[in-house]
């Protein structure tokens, strides 16, 4: 009996400390972080309600076209702050995700209008289910402001054989909702491994200047899928 005890007391001396959270604590973390936009654009329809029928043809070859935003992989640092052991406000602020911003048709690329930048800071409040385990799931909801840096889009139009470009920008902010889930991986010395999905339902206007101010040719619905992974630090 005594040497069962003593076997107990040398593995709970020996074994690791993990990063449970507690109330008050303060974790930041650094993720990888891809942004993929699930972009929905009435860009034809839109410029031709806009400028007059057959417009939307003229400026980007079809009459169907739609505006196409490229995904991107980038550095971001997010600070949660745990109100309960199981309820946290975390606040992420990534540096600006910058953009491809493409004309489509028919799923084939038609037109290339630049890149377009992009800053996107958003608070959740999450629940934690196990913060107490190696292993602790969350679910969070929340909202983004999507804040454009760098707007400066140009579309080229050729109505016979002088090519003239055209402004387009995009609105420079903009609110959205954001739902996530993930989970934390407790390590030793209040070190974690972090894995987590967010979806973003975000839109904004873009609009055209063809000689006689800026008109909205496009509602954008840009809708991201955000995926991250990264490591941790409890305080």
């Amino acid at each position: 009996m005594k040497k069962s005890l003593l076997v107990v007391a040398l593995l709970s001396a020996f074994s690791p400390m993990l990063a449970h959270a507690e109330a008050g604590d303060i974790v930041v973390r650094l993720r990888a972080t891809n942004v993929n936009p699930n972009t929905k654009s009435t860009l034809g329809e839109t410029t031709d309600a806009a400028y007059g029928a057959g417009t939307a043809a003229d400026f980007y070859g079809s009459a169907t076209a739609d505006l196409q935003v490229g995904k991107n992989t980038i550095p971001e640092l997010d600070i949660s702050y745990y109100l309960t052991k199981n309820i946290a406000a975390e606040l992420i602020l990534a540096v600006g995700t910058r953009h491809s911003v493409n004309v489509s048709s028919a799923g084939d690329v038609a037109a290339d209008l630049g890149k377009v930048n992009l800053l996107p800071p958003t608070l959740t409040a999450q629940w934690h289910f196990n913060p107490d385990q190696t292993i602790d799931p969350y679910v969070g909801a929340g909202g983004a402001f999507v804040l454009g840096l760098d707007r400066k889009l140009t579309a080229a139009y050729t109505p016979v054989t002088t090519t003239s470009y055209l402004p387009i920008r995009i609105d420079r902010s903009a609110f959205g909702a954001v739902l996530q889930a993930g989970f934390d991986v407790n390590l030793q010395d209040k070190w974690l491994i972090n894995f987590d999905v967010k979806k973003i339902w975000v839109n904004t206007d873009v609009k055209l200047d063809a000689g006689s101010g800026y008109k909205k040719i496009d509602n954008l619905d840009l809708n991201p899928l955000v995926l991250s992974v990264g490591i941790g630090k409890k305080f």
